[in-house]
């Protein structure tokens, strides 16, 4: 368990509280390109860490992250008009363009010149992977931005399942890594089969183990560590494991096991102490023939329109518990609520906004958890000190492309070794811009 202390350490983002500056040295996921789609478009809300901000693309095509309140008195630029390269403010005409520069000025005398003394609070941004990336830490330390582990190339195909859930950034992480988890809460979408691996259906995924209490045998990396989480197959259990391995990419990135038919990733980005932005990731390249967008999310039951608002706001919440289904429990169904991505923050809100760590009564299976929290922790506590955010500076990523794994294997076989794929010219990440 943690201190109370240590919580707070690990959980603050907002301000100049010492997790959210560590955040703003690497690049976060702002928004999808998709919110952003064509210039003079409608400019969109977001916060991070804390921060109000907006995102639009202008009439070239940049895309700009910017202070969502206009640097003149105070309106919100969500609602001014994206034209001519910037964004114009509604109250008096103001506008700023991606870079920040008041360029236009119609309530003020033009021998003014005030807007040359002008500068609006704007973030270098980068479109790779579905997402618009900002870099929200100090301009002399910005890495070059390299393409996170579940988009190594431009041709990546990658569906991402976005949500707003109200909690803290941890235990929604401490969730993904979690892999006992995933034979109880979603037993009745990965259920036991006589299969050799993962295989996904459009109802289900099915797992080749009965097994709920797998032995957890982590390696801590510079970049963050990866766990094999090992259980009894229910074929040739004698001779071979079955075998899930997670990666912990710090601070904020999950690598799942995957499926037969795509790969598994979970990003979570703070919007401030209490709120995170959830995003479930299935990507794929030649050697998987991956999901459509739209088929990902409504296997996860998180369709715009449907399970979401346009703000990514659910249907399901905490006050209509869920909309949990009792008779489709007493039918059979594990949970009553519908999509994974559900079940697990029906958990993780229920803990309330910011869980109290220094209650936990800590198992077994909890090793991956202990693992996060003690290189969080000291990574927190590093930093505070002077050292380098961890996965940035002299800390190097290893030469091969990070994937987690799962799949039936002997028992001699070194956990460590699977997984791995040699770096490909071109495809391997900066030492110096490890992403979330």
């Amino acid at each position: 368990m943690l201190t109370r202390e240590e919580n707070e350490l690990l959980c603050r983002v907002e301000g100049g509280a010492t997790m959210g500056q560590l955040m703003r040295r690497h690049w976060l996921p702002a928004c999808l390109i998709e919110e952003v789609p064509e210039p003079d478009g409608t400019p969109v809300a977001i916060r991070l860490l804390g921060e109000d901000l907006v995102a639009f693309r202008d009439s070239d095509g940049r895309v700009g992250v910017m202070d969502r309140y206009c640097p003149h008195r105070g309106a919100s630029l969500v609602f001014g008009r994206n034209e001519d390269c910037g964004l114009r403010c509604l109250y008096h005409g103001w506008k700023v363009d991606v870079e920040g520069n008041v360029v236009e000025m119609p309530s003020e005398p033009a021998a003014s010149c005030a807007g040359q003394k002008i500068r609006h609070k704007t973030y270098p941004t980068h479109e790779h992977g579905g997402f618009v990336w900002a870099y929200m830490g100090p301009r002399e330390e910005m890495p070059a931005f390299a393409p996170p582990p579940w988009a190594p190339g431009a041709s990546t195909k990658v569906s991402i399942v976005k949500i707003a859930v109200d909690c803290n950034w941890a235990q929604i992480l401490e969730g993904a890594i979690d892999s006992a988890h995933s034979s109880t809460l979603h037993s009745s979408e990965m259920p036991p089969a006589r299969v050799d691996s993962a295989k996904a259906t459009a109802q289900q995924w099915l797992r080749p183990s009965t097994d709920k209490a797998p032995r957890m045998l982590p390696q801590q990396t510079d970049y963050g560590f990866k766990y094999a989480a090992v259980r009894r197959p229910i074929q040739n259990a004698a001779t071979h494991d079955y075998v899930r391995i997670s990666v912990f990419v710090a601070p904020a990135t999950v690598l799942i096991p995957p499926n037969n038919l795509y790969n598994l990733a979970n990003v979570n980005v703070p919007i401030d102490d209490t709120h995170t932005m959830f995003h479930f990731i299935a990507w794929s390249e030649d050697d998987k023939p991956g999901i459509d967008s739209e088929e990902w999310r409504k296997f996860c039951a998180a369709q715009v329109g449907i399970d979401l608002d346009a703000d990514w706001r659910r249907t399901r919440t905490l006050s209509n518990k869920y909309l949990q289904d009792r008779q489709a429990m007493r039918l059979g169904n594990f949970t009553g609520i519908r999509g994974i991505p559900n079940q697990d923050i029906a958990m993780w809100e229920t803990m309330g906004p910011i869980t109290d760590r220094s209650r936990d009564r800590l198992g077994a299976s909890d090793i991956a958890v202990v693992e996060f929290r003690r290189i969080m922790v000291d990574a927190v506590k590093r930093f505070e000190n002077g050292e380098p955010a961890i996965g940035t500076g002299a800390l190097e990523m290893p030469q091969a492309r990070l994937r987690s794994f799962e799949g039936i294997v002997p028992k001699a076989t070194a956990w460590q070794t699977l997984g791995t794929v040699p770096a490909q010219a071109g495809t391997a990440p900066s030492p110096q811009a490890v992403t979330l």
